[in-house]
C-alpha cells in the first residue's frame, strides 16, 4: 500500500503517546507503523534523493507540526510526550488536519506560512497557490524545511546545559569569521560569559552574554543595562553581544541600540546556525540551472 501522507500520521502519533508518558522516537515509529498497517516493504520505500525512508520523513514532518501546534512536546532528545491540549484535541473526535491546526494555533499557521488551502477529494493539506512558479514553490519548500530545522535546533539547544550553550555561541562567532574566543570561568566572570576578538588578527574585544532561557521569556531593559555595566570593566569594552534563546522587549532593543550592544534572539540564533552550518550538516544539495546566454551568444 502507498505510504500515508504526513497529515495522516497526526492521529496515530497522538494515539501512541496518549498515555501521557514520555516515548522514544523508536517506540513511536513501531507503534505508528502497526496502527497504519504498514508492511516491511512500505517501511523500506526511499525518497527520490535516497537520503531517508518515506516513512521516517513523513513521520518526522507530522511530529514537527504537532509540536509546533502545541499538541506534543519533546522533553528530551528523540523523545515525545502529549500535552493537555493534545489530549483534548485527540479525544474531541475532531478531524485533525492542516487546516484545523492553522485555524486554531497561530504558531502553527506562522510556521507553515501557507497561502491558501486547496482541498482535493480525500485530501487535507496545505499547498501553494496555483499561480506560483516552480521557483516560488521551491523557495517556499526550502523555507518550510528550514523552519522545521530551526525548531528542531531550538529543541536540541534547550536540552543542553548552559555551559554547552556558551561554547555554542563562541563556535558560532568563529564560524561567522570572528577571531579567537573563549568562554569565561563559571565563577568571577562579572556577568560576562564569553570574550571574542573582533577579527582574526586580534583587534579589539567583544564581550558576550549568552543566556539559555525559555524561548517564551521576554528579556527587558534592566537585563541589558546590567550587561552594559559589566562592559564598563575594567577593562572597558566598547562592543557587546547579548545572545539568547529567548526574545527581547522593545525597551531592551532601544537601549541596546544606543550602547553598541548587538542583540540576537532565539529566532535569529537558529537562522545564523543554519546559515553558518553550526550544529547542522548538509543532507542534499540541489542546483537550479538556467541557460547560459553567453555560451549561445
Amino acid at each position: 500500500m502507498p505510504v500515508p501522507k504526513y497529515y495522516e500520521y497526526y492521529v496515530p502519533v497522538l494515539q501512541t503517546i496518549d498515555d501521557g508518558e514520555i516515548h522514544s522516537n523508536s517506540e513511536i515509529k513501531k507503534e505508528v507503523a502497526v496502527l497504519l498497517n504498514l508492511t516491511d516493504e512500505d517501511l523500506l520505500e526511499r525518497l527520490p534523493s535516497n537520503t531517508q525512508s518515506v516513512f521516517d520523513n513523513r513521520l518526522g514532518w507530522a511530529k514537527a507540526r504537532l509540536k509546533k501546534a502545541g499538541l506534543l512536546i519533546s522533553p528530551r532528545k528523540a523523545s515525545y510526550q502529549i500535552t493537555d491540549e493534545g489530549k483534548r484535541v485527540f479525544h474531541s473526535g475532531v478531524e485533525i488536519t492542516d487546516q484545523y491546526l492553522a485555524e486554531h494555533y497561530p504558531a502553527y499557521a506562522e510556521f507553515i506560512r501557507y497561502n491558501r488551502i486547496n482541498r482535493e477529494p480525500g485530501e487535507n493539506q496545505v499547498v501553494q497557490s496555483d499561480l506560483d512558479t516552480p521557483q516560488e514553490v521551491f523557495v517556499h519548500a526550502f523555507e518550510t524545511i528550514n523552519n522545521q530545522l530551526a525548531d528542531d535546533l531550538m529543541s536540541e539547544i534547550m536540552n543542553q546545559s548552559s555551559v554547552f550553550f556558551e561554547n555554542l555561541v563562541v563556535d558560532l562567532m568563529k564560524a561567522m569569521g570572528y577571531g579567537e574566543g573563549f568562554v569565561t570561568r563559571a565563577t568571577n566572570d562579572n556577568g560576562i560569559d564569553g570574550i571574542m576578538h573582533e577579527d582574526k588578527l586580534g583587534f579589539n574585544l567583544i564581550y558576550i552574554q549568552a543566556k539559555k532561557w525559555n524561548p517564551d521569556k521576554t528579556i527587558n531593559r534592566p537585563d541589558i543595562q546590567t550587561f552594559a555595566g559589566a562592559m564598563m570593566g575594567p577593562p572597558r569594552i566598547e562592543k557587546g553581544l547579548f545572545i539568547t534563546t529567548a526574545k527581547f522587549s522593545p525597551g531592551a532593543k532601544a537601549f541596546a541600540d544606543a550602547q553598541h550592544i548587538i542583540l540576537i534572539d532565539g529566532k535569529k540564533l537558529t537562522e545564523l546556525m543554519i546559515e553558518h552550518e553550526v550544529g547542522v550538516s548538509t543532507q542534499k544539495t540541489y542546483s537550479v540551472k538556467r541557460i547560459d546566454s553567453d555560451y549561445f551568444g
